[in-house]
């Protein structure tokens, strides 16, 4: 996905106590995507001055293509702080987003995340096309490794525009952080002992839980999330599994495996699901992520292989 850094490429924003906000009444924060909001809790978890909602549905996934309804566009309206992924990922709010709340504040959660990766798309292939090259991969979130920098950010971003709650945004980071710093070094400990370290991936959601493991991610079922492969690119995927002996197929619960399960057919290479947390029930539990990651670690260990 290519960036576009017009409006919200400046969005960043630490305000001091009391410099924007009304006496009174609880504040409400608005999060762009699932991950975002369920970190976003986790921050404020114990706050009764916070409202923490999702701006878009949480069973949407990640927002590729995806439009402002009414809906949202009243949820904006009444919003006092929208938290974004960043990166290219809220693309659709753009203009819509000024009309409905001019003085609305943004914080960009991946605001000066260093490792960002390009996203796998390669500029001579029939997949792409000119919108779609380029650009650093948004999807942060299904690394703990990165959801832990996203959290940081997001804790210190609101103990500047809360600072009457800085002490407990602190703490929820410090414990968050904490969890994911776990949850990484059990994931890092799995890719020193799979099998077989080549993957093919629906997209390019799991790369940088790929850099975590080690694991190199050798094809994508789709360049751009949503768009099948053609009939060539599904050859070009055969090929590519077989030349390069690779471990596993996974899939995503957003997508269709239909594709994914025609590679595995053909090549005898096992696919799986995984779940990048990019979806979720609504007032999902404050683990939620924990567990479906958890969950991530037993399939991966299954499907490629460990050695003792």
């Amino acid at each position: 996905m290519i960036i576009k850094r017009g409006l919200l490429s400046f969005l960043f924003l630490f305000l001091s106590a009391g410099s924007a906000w009304a006496e009174g009444g609880g504040k409400l924060i608005l999060c762009s995507t699932f991950p975002i909001t369920q970190t976003t809790r986790n921050v404020t978890a114990g706050t009764s001055s916070l409202q923490v909602d999702s701006l878009i549905s949480p069973q949407l996934g990640c927002p590729h293509d995806y439009a402002l309804t009414p809906k949202d566009m009243r949820k904006l309206a009444k919003a006092d702080v929208l938290i974004i992924n960043g990166l290219g990922m809220e693309e659709f709010l753009g203009a819509p987003l000024a009309r409905a709340n001019p003085g609305l504040v943004i914080i960009d959660s991946s605001r000066g995340i260093s490792g960002l990766l390009q996203d796998q798309v390669d500029d001579k292939s029939d997949e792409a096309d000119d919108e779609h090259r380029g650009g650093f991969n948004p999807h942060l979130f299904a690394s703990p490794v990165m959801t832990g920098l996203l959290t940081k950010n997001i804790a210190e971003a609101l103990e500047g525009l809360f600072p009457e709650d800085a002490e407990l945004f602190r703490a929820n980071y410090r414990s968050y952080g904490e969890r994911m710093n776990r949850l990484a070094a059990d994931f890092t400990a799995l890719g020193r002992r799979l099998g077989n370290n080549r993957i093919i991936t629906q997209h390019g959601v799991f790369d940088y839980l790929a850099r975590d493991l080690g694991l190199e991610v050798v094809g994508l079922v789709q360049v751009h999330p949503g768009s099948e492969p053609s009939a060539a690119g599904i050859l070009s995927l055969i090929r590519i599994a077989r030349e390069q002996k690779v471990g596993a197929i996974f899939t995503e619960p957003q997508y269709s495996d239909g594709v994914g399960r025609t590679i595995a057919n053909e090549t005898g290479v096992p696919s799986a699901t995984l779940d990048p947390a990019a979806s979720g029930p609504e007032n999902a539990p404050l683990e939620y992520y924990e567990t479906v990651m958890r969950r991530n670690l037993e399939v991966m260990a299954n499907i490629l292989g460990t050695r003792e």
